[in-house]
């Protein structure tokens, strides 16, 4: 009986530790955000940024805006380079389009779960484990990224090239989209919503994403779906990832050939991206 009473005593115990551990570390977040309110970009950014299409189109009330959650995101992540020195470009960078997406999400952190960015200065080729019906095979791939619980890997080359000169692609865009993927608990394609939104949202992506699938595996013309792409057929958390970098990287395409998955987006990240960056196509 004592035991069982000790045991009780200890889990409480622990639990009042995590707890208060939560409550220090959230104190310090805030703290640290509100430090950063009166803090300007540094100048190398600044200049780095205005050559960025997507920063330079926003006002600057939106820059405004973004520039603290900027500021918080890069200095509450560890960054490192394979082979390289991180460089404030880097940092500047991964950390606005962040700052972009995570801007009218309810969480003050959206990706609180993200603790390390690892930037690689080239592509890379790896060995990939590829399932096709049940059959298993090896492959190797070109790595423009990755993501896994607590990390992204961006190679520098193409996130450097595709935010100065947009098209539909954005690997920081894509890998950070897999992050907010995560913290729902699974990588499924499904992010943080309230729970009547989920019903709504699984409906549509997972009707879309069986009818991309479909084609993929029956070798069929992809027709309109050409700008999501088969890429986005390999899975829900793939198809989640592209619809986000077409979201913002290629807005008016995305609204005028699928308006049902533009407005499912829009409704997520809080944002118009066509008012916003319409020029981007």
């Amino acid at each position: 009986m004592n035991y069982y009473l000790f045991l009780i005593q200890l889990i409480f115990t622990l639990v009042a530790i995590v707890s208060v551990w939560q409550a220090i570390l959230y104190y310090r977040r805030k703290s640290l955000y509100k430090s950063l309110k009166k803090r300007a970009l540094p100048k190398e950014w600044r200049e780095f940024l205005l050559k960025v299409p997507h920063y330079r189109l926003l006002s600057d009330e939106t820059r405004e805006k973004l520039r603290p959650k900027m500021l918080y995101f890069a200095m509450s992540r560890e960054f490192l380079c394979a082979g390289c020195e991180v460089t404030e470009q880097m940092r500047a960078l991964v950390s606005f389009y962040a700052a972009l997406m995570g801007m009218e999400l309810e969480e003050e952190d959206p990706f609180n779960e993200l603790y390390t960015v690892i930037i690689y200065p080239h592509e890379a080729v790896v060995e990939s484990l590829h399932e096709d019906g049940g059959i298993f095979s090896e492959e190797e791939i070109v790595l423009e990224g990755e993501s896994t619980g607590g990390a992204i890997l961006v190679v520098w080359s193409e996130a450097q090239r595709e935010a100065l000169h947009p098209e539909c692609s954005n690997v920081i865009i894509h890998e950070l989209a897999h992050q907010l993927d995560f913290e729902e608990g699974a990588a499924d394609g499904i992010p943080l919503l309230e729970s009547e939104e989920i019903k709504e949202w699984t409906t549509l992506l997972g009707h879309r994403y069986k009818e991309l699938k479909k084609r993929v595996e029956k070798r069929r013309d992809l027709q309109e779906y050409t700008l999501i792409g088969e890429y986005a057929a390999r899975s829900e958390a793939e198809f989640f990832a592209v619809l986000s970098e077409r979201f913002f990287q290629c807005p008016r395409a995305l609204k005028l050939g699928f308006p049902d998955l533009f407005s499912a987006m829009r409704k997520f990240y809080g944002i118009d991206t066509q008012s916003l960056f319409d020029r981007l196509g």
